[in-house]
């Protein structure tokens, strides 16, 4: 298992297909099935779209380890079919600190 030195932060963008979009938005609980989840991997922001005509999400998660992957994407893989990808991003004060350590 790789550890993170500190938490790292990640932009997590889901992309359900039509079918799986389409099911999430006709299902009784499709709205709170997702706050479930928001609330869950603990994201501390949400952004909802269009991408390429599919429904997107994206949601920035702080993650101590590799093996949390899994419990985010497995849902999303599975509910609704989507494509899931995770980037390593930073704020500006994170960058800021790389450059800092240039000197």
């Amino acid at each position: 298992m790789i550890l993170f030195t500190n938490n790292m932060r990640f932009l997590v963008r889901i992309q359900p297909t039509v079918e799986g979009g389409n099911k999430m938005m006709t299902e009784k609980n499709g709205l709170k099935n997702l706050q479930a989840f928001y609330k869950q991997i603990k994201g501390e922001n949400a952004f909802f779209y269009e991408q390429g005509g599919l429904r997107t999400f994206e949601f920035i998660v702080n993650m101590s380890s590799v093996d949390q992957i899994p419990s985010i994407a497995e849902p999303m893989f599975q509910a609704f079919n989507a494509k899931v990808e995770f980037h390593p991003v930073m704020l500006f004060e994170d960058l800021e600190k790389s450059f800092s350590k240039k000197k």
